[in-house]
């Protein structure tokens, strides 16, 4: 099992969660949007969420900025965080609209809110799990889309919880953070994403 855990860092790494919350969000509401409209938004948060991000780390990692894809320095946060915060913006203003994406609008606004207390605390050099804080939006926000569209997805809200408690414990396994942190994280997630779900629900 330890040597299974480490899988769970990777493949629910925070810069694919905004794919998966689109892959699920446009199968919940796949009769709303023509296929041409969907490819194109999944294709704008691929860009945005993970092809940029990676760019950026590469220039980061030959500047010496950063020593790896986990970013577990807090010294090494900062930077990244910031432009998480400008890209996530980016995609709010121009792609994932309010007017035309509205309850996947809120998911980004709240990851947004998210990532900016995150940079906060680091300048009290608190240190929050962003791996947790990805995937517990991910689950408040397909909890409120199932409420929202009157669907019983019990089976997808357990696995996502299930997740948690795996991305947890890979988090632990790697040594990449200590408990408080993984609290820090979940709570960073879950408290943004519940705050917006009163306004799009």
């Amino acid at each position: 099992m330890k040597k299974v855990l480490p899988f769970f860092s990777y493949i629910f790494h925070p810069i694919f969660i905004p794919v998966y919350a689109a892959l699920i969000y446009f199968f919940f509401n796949d009769s709303y949007y023509s296929n041409p409209e969907k490819y194109f938004a999944i294709f704008q948060i691929v860009i945005i969420t993970i092809l940029l991000p990676i760019l950026f780390f590469f220039v980061l990692r030959t500047a010496g900025k950063v020593d790896s894809i986990m970013i577990s320095e807090i010294s090494q946060r900062k930077i990244p965080l910031v432009i998480q915060c400008f890209l996530t913006i980016l995609l709010v203003r121009k792609s994932i609209t309010l007017d035309h994406f509205h309850e996947f609008h809120f998911f980004f606004l709240g990851g947004l809110l998210s990532t900016v207390l995150a940079l906060i605390l680091l300048f009290f050099r608190i240190k929050a799990s962003l791996h947790m804080v990805a995937i517990s939006a991910l689950t408040i926000f397909i909890i409120g889309l199932s409420i929202h569209n009157q669907t019983r997805n019990i089976n997808g809200i357990a696995f996502l919880v299930l997740m948690n408690g795996f991305v947890a414990s890979s988090r632990l396994e790697m040594k990449a953070h200590a408990p408080k942190e993984l609290v820090i994280g979940l709570l960073l997630g879950i408290i943004p994403q519940l705050l917006l779900l009163g306004i799009w629900l």
